[in-house]
């Protein structure tokens, strides 16, 4: 019989009594969000248009959460919610803009409709919603805005063009967002996970086709970053852009291409001497 271990987390003080508000906050990684902070003594208002689970997780935390249903992508109704928990729990100190959508399309089958809904759930509502809770933020002395970014904009996916734009734009509205509040006391970060195993990735995106994908993937990053850590025969880091002959590839930054290059170039270093730009022997490392 295995035995469950209770997890034990820090206790943040400073979290006690604030007011926090959570979009897509009915389940995975928002639920969570959504759990540690009332554990932590904050008082928190999310939202979802997932109904069902968002009043499930209302009665599970009872007077420690209010779930308001609410579509991101209908900023009307997102600044309505706001306004709603700021008016029922108190100004909003904290923000944590949660809610997205990774739906796969094939690039052939993405049209504007589609791209311009992908972009509406996955990165405008967290400019709008910032936007909302400033001016109470810098009334109240400051605050902090929390923005989910995520991997997928750093690494090679396919089948999500429009997901993986919207999060890396999310990156750099945290950047400018940053520069704007800051005068006011107001942080802003940009929290980017890795592939976490929710209920929706494991029914929906964990096939086993994936996880061979997925794995192959990782093996072949771990190349590149292992070619990366000895440098090329060259002396040089794969992050270096230099000229090469044809038959070795060019050097460019990153991903799959570059290690295929590392290889060809390190097979060529032990054929033949390779000179440096001053005609010395390179050391192959």
């Amino acid at each position: 019989m295995t035995e469950q271990v209770e997890m034990e987390y820090a206790s943040y003080p400073s979290l006690r009594g604030r007011v926090a508000f959570v979009s897509g906050g009915a389940s995975g990684l928002g639920a969570e969000f959504v759990r540690q902070l009332t554990s932590q003594g904050a008082r928190v208002a999310f939202i979802d248009i997932d109904v069902e689970r968002g009043r499930e997780l209302e009665a599970e935390l009872r007077d420690a959460a209010l779930f308001v249903p609410c579509d991101v992508r209908d900023v009307g109704a997102l600044r309505a919610a706001i306004a709603r928990s700021a008016d029922e729990i108190g100004p909003i100190r904290i923000l944590v803009n949660n809610a997205a959508n990774d739906r796969r399309y094939p690039v052939d089958e993405l049209d504007v409709a589609i791209w311009d809904d992908l972009t509406a759930v996955n990165v405008r509502h967290h400019f709008f919603a910032a936007q909302a809770v400033a001016p109470m933020m810098r009334e109240a002395g400051g605050g902090s805005i929390i923005n989910v970014g995520s991997i997928s904009a750093h690494i090679d996916l396919l089948e999500l063009p429009a997901y993986i734009t919207a999060k890396a734009g999310i990156e750099g509205l945290t950047h400018t967002l940053a520069r704007e509040f800051g005068p006011w006391r107001i942080r802003v970060n940009c929290l980017i996970p890795g592939w976490v195993m929710t209920e929706k990735q494991l029914t929906q995106w964990v096939t086993p086709k994936r996880r061979i994908r997925s794995a192959a993937a990782s093996a072949c990053r771990t190349s590149c970053i292992r070619t990366m850590l000895r440098g090329c025969c060259c002396g040089l880091p794969l992050t270096t852009r230099v000229p090469a002959p044809r038959s070795a590839g060019s050097w460019t930054e990153g991903g799959c291409d570059e290690s295929r290059a590392g290889l060809r170039c390190l097979r060529r270093a032990q054929r033949e001497p390779v000179r440096g730009r001053r005609g010395r022997p390179a050391t192959l490392r």
